[in-house]
């Protein structure tokens, strides 16, 4: 038995591109398949999943039932991954989605369901608790932050340098070697990152997401 999924699409077109995606895929296995925000949860409910495929704009309002429902599963099944799909580029939906959390949660396009090994390493990614974020949305936050005050102007230039290769995945024993300082050092320069974008009050590994998503949107690296 693959990875088992949930797909929340109110068109049955698109829900058959999703399924036929998928089935390509020998490690992942579609469970149900629903239309609207009260199908999507009761599929989670009784199908327990490990990961969600859900649109954002479903019935029964057709607005945000991907994100509410996103939120909803987190608080009653947090080890479910989460993969959203958005018909346009909405940085805003995608900051409401990772101000809940960034772990074992992605948001992506749905011009990507066109390529099964993107769609499936998604999947793939949150299932182990990992995040995506799809590359056109993080030029969108980029854009949408023009003209705004760099929240990045809070770090000293040292700390923008370790942000740079936290930003790169390395851990802090590599991010220490290639800056030639201690490990010890890059986690005190860390908690001061975290500290400086307001991102104190969340676990380690969601805080590195959300800071290299910070260093993403301004710096468009």
């Amino acid at each position: 038995m693959g990875l088992r999924v949930v797909i929340a699409e109110d068109s049955a077109l698109m829900r058959e591109g999703i399924n036929a995606v998928l089935a390509l895929e020998d490690d992942i296995d579609v469970v149900e398949e629903c239309g609207d925000y009260y199908g999507l949860l009761a599929a989670v409910e009784s199908r327990a999943p490990d990961v969600v495929v859900t649109d954002i704009r479903m019935p029964p309002s057709h607005t945000d039932e991907g994100i509410r429902a996103a939120a909803d599963i987190r608080a009653s099944q947090p080890g479910i991954g989460i993969v959203v799909l958005s018909q346009f580029v909405e940085p805003d939906y995608a900051q409401r989605l990772f101000d809940q959390g960034s772990s074992s949660t992605a948001y992506l396009l749905k011009e990507r369901v066109a390529d099964p090994s993107e769609l499936a390493a998604a999947i793939r990614k949150v299932a182990r608790g990992g995040s995506v974020v799809d590359s056109t949305v993080v030029d969108a936050l980029v854009a949408a932050r023009t003209g705004r005050d760099s929240i990045l102007s809070r770090l000293t230039d040292r700390e923008l340098e370790v942000l740079a290769e936290v930003a790169k995945g390395l851990n802090n024993a590599a991010i220490g070697e290639a800056l030639f300082i201690s490990s010890r050092s890059v986690e005190k320069h860390i908690n001061s990152i975290f500290t400086k974008l307001d991102l104190s009050y969340q676990d380690d590994t969601n805080r590195r997401v959300r800071a290299v998503l910070v260093y993403l949107a301004e710096t468009g690296k």
